[in-house]
């Protein structure tokens, strides 16, 4: 055997039935915290057993397991997953935070050459090897709060050099470090300078996405989902439905963005066509809630951007209530530079009122569903990857609680091994 956690005075494992997602009307009844509990990981990184230390030695003894890590007086959650970034970028923003403060509104920056436009000169002037270095370094960061499994998108490129130039980061860095990638092409995150939002829509679907697909077939890169800034004055809902719907018939899933500053029906489209998640959706409708609460398309909140640009606050109370899944994602951007999922959750529970509980699920096993992945991730349960974070704390609430949480992490294991310690 590979690895012994032991005596554990809090392990939440979230869920204990294989479940691929949690709604709040089932969080009350399912979420599961175990006492004074220990972990065995097998040399391949899978959960072989949970539960009383004497239990799992009675079959395996301490003096077969390669690692013990005493976790006495620690508590361990599962891995956490980030369900929405985009963190494959060069130049930074920290002059648009000035503007900002001043008042400038994001799309007011947006129009006058700053916002994603910037981050796209700067991106498609940086070479692959500058941009895989600067992801390298905030994977790290991500890692060491915590963070064992994260969606990534491309989008800063808007052109089909630029965009297939950040999908091969992506796809180099998922063998560099430890954390698992889940690829997304974002070419439709914005409209290139010079064109109308019809021309970047046949060149999303004329272009780009036939040469994702051929890089694919090419095992050059792998792509999990599809995505487009389904917003007013970007992309329209009808230019949004052929992007996702073109990526969709390639066996990409839908995940997008929508109703972030405006309501244009992007939910309802989304819902209508099988989106597997969308994200922001400060402006969602009644109607929207309603149709991702009966299609289980999953509701990627993120906290961050609403913060940071002071926008309405999402309906996260209401979406919990009516049956809608949600899940949590730093949105780590330019905009928006925050690596810590233990942030996020924070955040969470006081601007959307979310419980503690909720607050962790929808930031492991709801964000693992929300690409796909929650079959192996997102909870501690036998059969699936080892991926723990244990830290120093009477009780798992901590971890959220305290507003610097990343300093009560003592180890952060992937798969069974440990990637980050103190």
């Amino acid at each position: 055997m590979s690895l012994l956690v032991k005596n554990a005075s809090q392990v939440v494992v979230v869920c204990a039935q294989k479940q691929k997602f949690l709604k709040s009307q089932d969080i009350a009844q399912q979420f599961i915290v175990l006492e004074s509990t220990s972990v065995a990981i097998d040399e391949s990184g899978i959960i072989t057993h949970i539960g009383p230390l004497q239990e799992i030695t009675s079959t395996t003894p301490e003096s077969q397991f390669e690692k013990i890590i005493d976790a006495s007086n620690k508590c361990i959650i599962p891995g956490l997953v980030d369900g929405h970034t985009h963190a494959v970028w060069a130049g930074d923003r920290v002059h648009e935070f000035a503007l900002k403060l001043k008042g400038a509104s994001y799309m007011e920056i947006h129009k006058a050459g700053g916002g994603i436009g910037f981050t796209v000169d700067k991106t498609r002037a940086a070479s692959e090897e500058v941009l895989l270095d600067l992801y390298l370094q905030r994977l790290k960061l991500m890692l060491q709060n915590g963070t064992t499994l994260v969606e990534s998108k491309s989008g800063y490129g808007l052109d089909t050099k630029t965009e297939l130039k950040m999908l091969r980061v992506i796809e180099k860095a998922k063998s560099l470090q430890p954390i698992d990638i889940s690829s997304t092409f974002c070419g439709a995150h914005s409209v290139p300078k010079g064109m109308s939002e019809s021309d970047a829509t046949h060149d999303v679907i004329e272009n780009q996405i036939p040469a994702v697909v051929e890089a694919m077939k090419n095992n050059e890169i792998s792509v999990d989902s599809i995505d487009v800034f389904c917003e007013k004055g970007v992309f329209e809902t009808e230019s949004s439905k052929q992007i996702l719907l073109t990526g969709k018939e390639e066996g990409m899933m839908i995940n997008f963005h929508a109703e972030e500053l405006n309501y244009i029906g992007g939910v309802e489209m989304g819902a209508s066509i099988g989106a597997t998640a969308i994200s922001h959706l400060e402006e969602i409708s009644d109607e929207g809630v309603q149709q991702m609460a009966s299609s289980n398309a999953i509701a990627v909140i993120l906290p961050t951007t609403a913060h940071i640009l002071k926008l309405k606050h999402p309906p996260v109370k209401k979406m919990l209530e009516k049956g809608v899944i949600v899940a949590l994602g730093t949105d780590f951007n330019p905009n928006a530079y925050c690596v810590s999922m233990l942030t996020v959750m924070n955040l969470a529970c006081i601007m959307f009122r979310m419980s503690m509980e909720e607050s962790l699920v929808a930031a492991t096993l709801n964000a693992a569903a929300s690409v796909g992945k929650s079959d192996m991730h997102g909870s501690i349960e036998v059969g699936k990857w080892g991926d723990l974070v244990l830290f120093d704390a009477p009780r798992w609430e901590h971890i959220i609680y305290q507003m610097n949480a990343s300093e009560i992490i003592s180890h952060v294991i992937k798969k069974g091994k440990v990637v980050f310690s103190k």
